[in-house]
């Protein structure tokens, strides 16, 4: 069934319309500096906020949205389901790109065998519906923090079979990448760091993390998976301290493993406020050091201490970035990805 039947597909009607479900600026086909505005933007709708979040946070477990899918009992009805939505969603809104994690287009399993089959039929579904709309993969990741299992990291966790079963979800979702020709593979560390000092061993920690970095590019290479390995910088949350503080120690970290040719970076606009730095200033920093990617376009809020994943509105903002963007060559295989989602009481 198609959730979004009675919704018309978003077109650019030009800076007088009054129409809410419309573009007034951006006009896919303009030509800008020789261009298409399309394809200088390459704008992607993220998976994981629009339509696997129920809208719980922190201090009410309880979701708000009830979407239609998120009533479906069986795990594989609900992520074909939501599959269905997700494209007319895409081809709806006439963006070009999407991005996922692995656990937003296929539920964990009993086994991690059953997770690898449930993964290997939904990329098969996702395959259909790219082919049904042409809809591309901007880039696919793993959701390697999100499980019990990984509360004391992934690539960092102190226990060597939490390290392998994140490898396996790497592995898994590199493939997936691959089959759907994502364009980018990310790779985000949100349990890489610690709580405390006292009980970390950081030499330790960033020499697996190295490692498991290197096997990620060893395996990109061996499968043939075009384009770039981005790492996402982000300073803290959920843990205190992440490896991946921001671009100018991700160069670092890359640096000292031999990887700065191998993996650039996905910069987040809330993560470079989170970490001290303008947007700007990470999008410039990660250009002239050579590793600039892909950005997810969400904003923080600047009297908020945490990740709140907001819509981009401040047109200083947004156009600096741009610039920076445009003024280092603008991108390549990345693009403006919308890691954002709407507040939990936005039920209208």
């Amino acid at each position: 069934m198609s959730y979004l039947k009675n919704i018309d597909p978003i077109r650019y009607e030009g800076p007088q319309s009054a129409n809410p479900l419309a573009f007034r600026y951006y006009d896919k086909d303009r030509l800008v500096l020789g261009k298409r505005m399309e394809d200088h933007l390459r704008f992607a709708t993220c998976y994981w906020h629009t339509f696997c979040w129920n809208g719980f946070d922190p201090f009410g477990y309880d979701g708000t949205f009830e979407r239609p899918w998120h009533r479906i009992t069986d795990p594989m009805q609900a992520a074909r389901a939501k599959a269905e939505v997700a494209f007319d969603f895409f081809s709806k809104l006439g963006l070009p790109y999407y991005c996922f994690h692995d656990r937003d287009i296929a539920p964990e399993g009993a086994t991690p065998r059953e997770s690898v089959d449930n993964l290997h039929r939904m990329v098969d579904v996702l395959g259909e519906h790219q082919q049904r709309t042409g809809m591309k993969l901007l880039w696919g990741t793993a959701n390697v923090f999100s499980h019990r299992r990984f509360m004391s990291g992934a690539a960092t966790n102190p226990d060597p079979e939490i390290f392998a079963l994140a490898a396996l979800q790497v592995k898994e979702a590199m493939d997936a990448t691959k089959k759907l020709g994502g364009e980018n593979y990310v790779i985000w560390g949100g349990r890489e760091g610690y709580e405390t000092l006292l009980n970390t061993d950081m030499k330790l920690e960033l020499d697996n993390l190295g490692r498991f970095l290197r096997m990620a590019v060893e395996y990109k290479h061996k499968i043939g998976l075009q384009g770039p390995i981005l790492l996402e910088p982000k300073p803290r949350e959920p843990t205190k301290h992440q490896y991946d503080f921001d671009v100018a120690t991700v160069f670092g970290f890359l640096k000292a493993n031999g990887l700065e040719n191998e993996v650039k970076v996905n910069i987040e606009a809330n993560h470079a406020t989170l970490a001290g730095h303008s947007f700007e200033h990470e999008i410039a920093t990660a250009l002239a050091l050579g590793i600039f990617g892909s950005i997810d376009m969400n904003r923080g809020d600047m009297q908020c201490g945490w990740d709140t994943d907001q819509f981009p509105n401040n047109v200083p903002d947004t156009a600096l970035a741009m610039y920076y963007i445009l003024q280092g060559g603008g991108f390549t295989t990345g693009g403006l990805n919308f890691d954002s989602k709407v507040r939990r009481q936005s039920l209208d």
